[in-house]
């Protein structure tokens, strides 16, 4: 009987000891450690992909998870557009007329414009970005060549099974407002891929980030995404953001270059490169189905920035 009580005690000890195949693969850094339970105690579903390209440490939760992506899926368009730029196919300076039926709702300044304005393509894809505009997205969509373009694209550059750009602004507006009466509009939002934006994962959008940010450096080793001035210019349209100063900037007081992904009281997302003392850092946090005040769950998202940086650079 003690033999029996004494092997059972082991084996619970070997269970306790013995990690699982996908504990054994995952990295036991300081970082690693800080984002698990920093994404642990997140009120609601968060995802994180965090990498410094100085040193190449890297370390994730939910890494490659699809999450709600909200507006950071117009960081693809903004590649693309780019890209045709510098093909000839596109030019920054072109006008375009914006009409009355041009005009989407949601974020952005142009709705609030007399039908009739005509932006250059630069003032369409910076809109797009700093103030997430969505009538700027559908114009921009339509110069790119349309939603099938974006991924074709996006499966062109190794992203098919990490970014997916499902349909335009108008597209999903249209489906929020075709809902009935009583209807769970943030169900909808959190569960129903069919009303998403786009569905993106924590790594591959910070893949992205990375390759505009070693263009723009020079330091792309492989194909870059686009020339070393258009990736200069993008991330300047990231350092220009208007929106998110509650999330991946909020405690820093180094530069930041972000995209953020909106649809509040459910969806707080925030992508970006912060430029530390000690070298970029690319960071991909995804808040979706959040819970309490969405206030407090942005604040959260500062915070864990502030950690990851003074993780790399030491406390200020």
């Amino acid at each position: 009987m003690r033999f029996r009580v004494i092997t059972g005690t082991l084996f619970l000890m070997l269970v306790a000891f013995v990690r699982t195949p996908a504990q054994a693969s995952r990295p036991s850094s300081g970082l690693q450690r800080l984002l698990d339970a920093e994404i642990a105690r997140y009120p609601g579903k968060a995802g994180i992909w965090v990498k410094h390209l100085t040193t190449g440490e890297e370390a994730s939760v939910r890494a490659d998870e699809a999450f709600n992506s909200a507006s950071v899926i117009k960081l693809p368009i903004l590649a693309l557009a780019f890209q045709m730029i510098d093909k000839g196919s596109l030019s920054l300076a072109e006008r375009i007329t914006i009409n009355a039926q041009d005009f989407r709702g949601g974020s952005g300044v142009f709705r609030y414009n007399d039908p009739g304005l005509q932006p250059t393509l630069h003032d369409v894809l910076l809109q797009m970005i700093i103030t997430s505009d969505n009538t700027a997205t559908d114009l921009a969509l339509g110069k790119v060549g349309g939603v099938d373009k974006v991924n074709a694209w996006l499966g062109d550059n190794g992203y098919a099974d990490a970014l997916h750009l499902n349909m335009t602004t108008a597209e999903l507006f249209a489906k929020y407002g075709a809902l009935p009466a009583g209807t769970n509009r943030n169900e909808k939002t959190n569960s129903d891929k069919t009303f998403w934006l786009g569905s993106v994962t924590p790594r591959g959008t910070g893949r992205l980030l990375e390759s505009f940010q070693r263009c723009s450096d020079g330091s792309e080793k492989a194909a870059p995404v686009a020339t070393q001035a258009s990736c200069a210019m993008m991330t300047r349209m990231l350092r220009a953001q208007q929106s998110g100063d509650r999330r991946l900037p909020h405690y820093l007081n180094v530069p930041v270059g972000h995209k953020t992904g909106d649809f509040p009281p459910a969806v707080a997302n925030d992508v970006g490169i912060v430029s530390a003392r000690s070298g970029p850092i690319v960071i991909a946090f995804f808040a979706n189905s959040i819970e309490g005040p969405y206030a407090e769950a942005e604040d959260r998202i500062g915070r864990i920035a502030q950690l990851i940086v003074e993780y790399f650079d030491g406390p200020r």
